[in-house]
């Protein structure tokens, strides 16, 4: 249809904006439903399901709905962390445990925003990964009747043949990278098909971030474990402290490898503002994989810094003390010996624990079975005038002056059956020991001993021990993500800076003799960079096809393109094909879909 107005025949004001937009290969949007009924507003939800504005919103509502994940501990990363905050914040645990907000990634709601971005992108790419191909494949749209309406234009007179000055400018055009095609006594080419490629590339970009998230969430798996200096830990459900596998990754798809942790070095900030900050986490260990614990290797995992096992990768997230005691009955017996882990509770390491003696054996004062725990804090840096009534705080995470504060309960030997945290105590049923009257507590430096009250034998302070928490995780969608985010970087980069632009060159041959050269230039966007193109092309044409120069009075301007009169069909200066040419690939073949 006609750009002219049909009783001046002078160019609508909007011309050169619709002309621009023909040479966008992005699929035109619909504004309402189309058609009647239920099928009509089906296809209308389609359509605005697969829009660039709905994707970009859901884009937003993943990101936003992301946000949770990063605020509240999750189970799929530290299930005691969960149990924690639940205990600390009674009152909107049970909100937030109906909201799936302690499952943030895998919750109904946040697997519906990405299943449907999936639908949205998929709808968008394919028609227009289609289109594109189409637009690959056809020749650029012919030249307009009328190049002097084109935002850029020249022309000059020469005495070179028509034909040479045509196959002159083709060959300029193919050594400037241009898609240039040659016919009907004119030379149209194209470029800057790099930034419909850099759009599609970040769609599919996306797309594969998000099959890369899907597939993790499908097929992923990790566990926890804590181990001590000198022990180690084989990869499997009965060593793991805890585990969490997916619909494709269970407890029978654990990579088989172990590992021994020789030592670990902690080091802290001494002076300064960010005194007592890390400076250094790193775990030694060996380790082996599959069944042959006798075959190790050296390695060092430190935070970030994962090593690579198999399809697995054994993370660094934790570090902290494991005091070593001795605990003797009333006969001299050893009833318990070794490093007991204790959990950090502050940024200096104040750390809390219990030590269980389920084996302890007959009382001597009633000569019953019974058990034994103690609880209490170990203190990497204890202060100098450390008083019980003021509660038992470190210093410094370091291990400069270190102290265990202990107390004592017995009860009698048996299990409950009941599941037992190692890590807190249950003392229902149990007997908070005392001396003189008070709560038998004691503070031990390394190498000190106490003497139960009550003749319930003796406690040693041997030393201690450091230990490390190591998180094993298989993440099989990672490499997928990375990859779709950093082509999605590339694709963004390409549709910003690569410009669509179309120029035409004509050489007709004039009834003195004489031919007129016309260069015109159109791009998709109002940039300088046409022009520069269109004059260097000019100049580098002058070899073949020299300005003559007296130019014709009777000629228009080179930097005043000559005008229609009103009436002259403005149609032909759109970018499109004239009347008998081939139609305009780059012209939506379907209006309807979307970008």
């Amino acid at each position: 249809m006609s750009n002219t107005d049909t009783d001046t025949g002078v160019s609508r004001p909007d011309e050169d904006e619709r002309t621009a937009e023909r040479l966008s290969s992005a699929p035109a949007e619909s504004d309402g439903p189309a058609g009647i009924g239920a099928f009509g507003w089906l296809r209308w939800t389609w359509r605005q399901l697969t829009s660039m504005r709905v994707a970009l919103i859901l884009l937003f509502l993943l990101s936003l709905a992301a946000v949770p994940g990063s605020l509240i501990p999750q189970n799929g990363q530290n299930a005691f962390k969960v149990q924690a905050w639940k205990a600390a914040h009674t009152t909107v645990a049970p909100v937030y445990q109906k909201l799936q907000l302690f499952d943030v990634y895998s919750s109904v709601w946040f697997s519906a925003i990405y299943i449907l971005l999936f639908v949205s992108l998929a709808g968008c790419i394919v028609p227009r990964t289609w289109q594109f191909v189409g637009v690959l494949r056809a020749h650029p749209p012919a030249a307009p009747r009328n190049l002097t309406r084109m935002p850029v234009y020249a022309a000059w007179r020469t005495d070179a043949d028509a034909r040479t000055v045509n196959a002159a400018a083709h060959r300029l055009l193919r050594r400037r990278r241009f898609r240039a095609n040659l016919a009907d006594g004119s030379v149209a080419s194209e470029k800057g098909y790099l930034r419909e490629v850099g759009n599609l590339l970040f769609h599919l970009s996306l797309f594969a971030l998000l099959a890369g998230f899907a597939w993790a969430s499908l097929a992923s798996g990790q566990g926890g474990k804590l181990v001590i200096e000198g022990q180690g830990y084989s990869n499997t459900m009965t060593q793991l402290d805890d585990f969490k596998g997916t619909a494709f990754y269970g407890s029978e798809d654990l990579d088989s490898f172990g590992f021994k942790l020789d030592n670990f070095t902690s080091r802290f900030q001494t002076s300064g503002d960010q005194v007592g900050s890390a400076r250094e986490f790193t775990a030694h260990i060996r380790y082996w994989k599959g069944s042959d614990d006798s075959k190790l290797t050296k390695g060092d995992i430190e935070v970030n810094h994962p090593l690579e096992i198999g399809d697995s990768k054994v993370f660094l997230i934790g570090h902290g003390y494991a005091p070593v005691v001795t605990v003797k009955n009333a006969k001299g017996e050893v009833v318990y010996s070794g490093p007991t882990a204790f959990l950090p509770q502050d940024a200096n390491l104040t750390s809390t624990g219990v030590i269980k003696v389920s084996d302890y054996g007959f009382s001597e004062k009633d000569d019953k079975k019974v058990k034994m725990a103690f609880q209490g804090f170990f203190l990497p840096t204890a202060p100098a005038n450390f008083d019980m009534s003021t509660g038992p705080r470190s210093l410094f995470p370091g291990d400069a002056d270190p102290l265990l504060v202990l107390n004592a309960y017995v009860g009698p030997a048996g299990d409950s059956g009941l599941p037992e945290n190692v890590y807190q105590l249950d003392s229902r049923g149990m007997t908070q020991l005392t001396q003189d009257g008070q709560i038998a507590k004691v503070k031990l430096k390394p190498g000190q001993g106490w003497t139960l009250p009550d003749n319930y034998g003796t406690v040693t302070f041997d030393g201690y021990k450091q230990w490390a928490s190591f998180n094993v995780s298989h993440r099989p969608g990672n490499a997928i993500a990375l990859t779709g985010a950093v082509c999605a970087i590339l694709g963004l980069i390409g549709s910003l800076f690569v410009q669509r632009r179309r120029v035409w060159v004509r050489a007709v041959a004039l009834p003195d003799g004489t031919t007129l050269v016309e260069l015109a230039g159109l791009a998709r966007s109002e940039s300088a960079k046409i022009a520069e193109e269109l004059a260097e092309l000019a100049v580098d044409l002058q070899d073949d096809a020299p300005a003559l120069d007296e130019p014709d009075p009777d000629e228009p301007a080179l930097d005043e393109p000559e005008r229609d009169e009103p009436g002259t069909d403005a149609a032909e200066a759109e970018a499109g094909p004239a009347p008998d040419a081939t139609p305009d690939p780059a012209v939506p073949a379907d209006p309807h879909s979307k970008e």
